[in-house]
């Protein structure tokens, strides 16, 4: 039985992925011979060929793509409990909260608070980000919680929901559409939302986001901020699905905020490593389920919000 070693797969990974052994061996910093070799041995150890190389090419074989699948997971587990020992080993460790900014339906106050009355409670480290950049942090170590919206990548992480909201959809104060109290999503047909995708069809690349105007790739949420997104709803561009709790924060003159009948609501929920066995962690949970439980009822009211 072989005992592979961190940097073997660190080396195996940069071939694998850049199928080039220049262009992995500039990657890493050192000179091809050697990572060349390295690669060699590699094979001779797991008595298997990992890679089929010919002198214009350099390609997996079926045993080289599962080693390169569980490898990523295994530099990822090993980079994640690096970073993790190191939080935990500082003289002051924090709890490492992870979220999108303002995605917390206005309840981060209160669960700090209740978060602090705990005797296992830490100072808490914010970890602001992007949609989508939660759940990576908890699985490589850079964040010990998050609070999220439901739709991330569960895979090595336990949850729990906080709370349901309805949604609605922002759009520009002059739209005709504002001139209705409800809609539906049909009524929305053909207009463009912040990721580039139609409002009645999510998966489908828009192309543009006013009539006649072409754009580049679609815009990733991730890339725009609440002031950019407002701003280009402000101008007709696009129309935004948002939850109550956001609507509510941001009253603005040039935007409408209307219901949608078959708009399905905003999911809420909070996530940590499945493997955690963290005090402070489980104290953050209890106090964000406790305060998400009271402020439930109140989060259901849906405002008359008009531009």
């Amino acid at each position: 039985m072989s005992d592979l070693e961190v940097r073997q797969l660190r080396y195996f990974v940069a071939v694998a992925e850049e199928l080039h052994f220049g262009r992995a061996a500039d990657r890493l910093g050192m000179a091809q011979p050697p990572l060349s070799r390295a690669i060699r041995t590699l094979e001779r150890q797991l008595d298997v060929r990992l890679l089929e190389r010919t002198t214009r090419a350099v390609a997996l074989t079926p045993a080289g793509e599962v080693l390169l699948r569980d490898a990523r997971t295994a530099l990822d587990a090993v980079a994640a409990a690096d970073r993790r020992a190191r939080n935990a080993g500082r003289p002051a460790p924090s709890l490492r909260l992870a979220l999108k900014a303002d995605y917390d339906a206005g309840l981060l106050p209160q669960i700090l608070a209740a978060f602090q009355e705990d005797e296992a409670a830490l100072p808490v480290e914010l970890m602001l980000g992007g949609r989508g950049d939660q759940d990576p942090a908890l699985r490589d170590g850079r964040a010990d919680v998050a609070i999220l919206p439901a739709a991330f990548d569960r895979l090595g992480l336990d949850s729990e929901p906080l709370l349901t909201e309805p949604r609605l959809v922002a759009m520009a104060a002059g739209d005709p559409l504002a001139a209705r109290t409800s809609l539906r999503l049909a009524d929305l047909a053909g207009r463009s939302l912040p990721d580039g995708t139609f409002a009645d069809m999510e998966h489908r690349p828009s192309g543009t986001v006013r009539e006649g105007a072409e754009v580049g790739p679609p815009p990733g949420a991730r890339s725009w901020d609440l002031a950019q997104i407002f701003n280009l709803v402000e101008l007709g561009d696009i129309i935004w699905f948002l939850p109550v709790s956001v609507a509510r924060r941001y009253p603005r003159s040039g935007v409408a905020y209307r219901r949608v009948e078959d708009l399905t609501p905003s999911e809420l929920h909070i996530a940590w490593p499945r493997d955690s066995r963290s005090r402070a962690v489980a104290a953050f949970v209890r106090a964000a389920m406790a305060v998400a439980a009271e402020s439930a009822p109140r989060l259901h009211g849906q405002p008359e919000m008009t531009g």
